[in-house]
């Protein structure tokens, strides 16, 4: 994992902006499987095949696959309705909706590589509040690890990236964020292994706050001593 981390505890930020699954929900069960029924019926060995799509768009995720007779585009719309039918167990992260409602709107927003339609029914089922941007694999030509998709939400919110947080959870996404020239603070709640990383890492929202300066930069401050 890259070593550019930079600080984010002693300096204040124009905005955050926030991955959405493993960042702020956990969707892992869920995505977890819709994803392993679709590789099943492709002959995929699961466990192999699970890792690699985390943090990524559906597309690219089959694309990269080079199965062939197979239709990338065709098989993402699948498994995109395929989870639109299935948010059972998908929950917020622990403080995330605290955590997201105390920020000033205008003042962060989602870079997710869900669909829109999907982003919209997944923070509908956890009660997650929207941002005035969402930006959404409907939204770019380049998934993450590209840069894309945060120098895109950045710039609908008005702000330099390197004067932003990403909030991010896989390695697909840090390179993002780093790429966009952001800070980076790492989410591990869905974590069942370490993540090789030199940027902070939160293991929830609690024990952690927005704190709003006078002139509306935030900080993001430990509350927990």
């Amino acid at each position: 994992m890259s070593s550019s981390a930079r600080p984010v505890f002693d300096r204040s930020f124009s905005a955050f902006l926030f991955d959405m699954d493993g960042t702020i929900i956990n969707s892992i069960p869920a995505t977890e499987r819709v994803w392993s029924n679709w590789a099943r019926k492709h002959g995929l060995d699961v466990a192999t095949f699970l890792p690699t799509m985390h943090g990524v768009r559906g597309i690219d995720t089959i694309t990269r696959l080079g199965l062939p007779g197979v239709d990338p585009l065709a098989e993402a719309k699948e498994v995109e309705q395929a989870e639109m039918e299935d948010v059972e167990g998908i929950v917020p992260i622990a403080g995330a909706i605290q955590f997201l409602s105390a920020l000033p709107a205008g003042r962060w927003g989602i870079v997710t590589s869900a669909p829109v339609a999907l982003a919209h029914r997944r923070l509908a089922a956890t009660g997650i509040p929207l941002p005035t941007v969402i930006v959404t694999a409907d939204d770019v030509t380049r998934g993450k690890p590209a840069p894309d998709g945060y120098i895109l939400g950045a710039t609908r919110l008005g702000f330099d990236p390197a004067d932003c947080l990403v909030f991010e959870d896989v390695p697909a996404g840090i390179l993002a964020g780093e790429g966009a020239g952001a800070h980076v603070a790492v989410m591990t709640a869905t974590h069942h292994h370490p993540i090789e990383t030199s940027h902070p890492r939160l293991k929830s929202y609690e024990g952690f706050a927005p704190e709003v300066d006078t002139d509306g930069k935030l900080r993001l401050v430990r509350t927990d001593g």
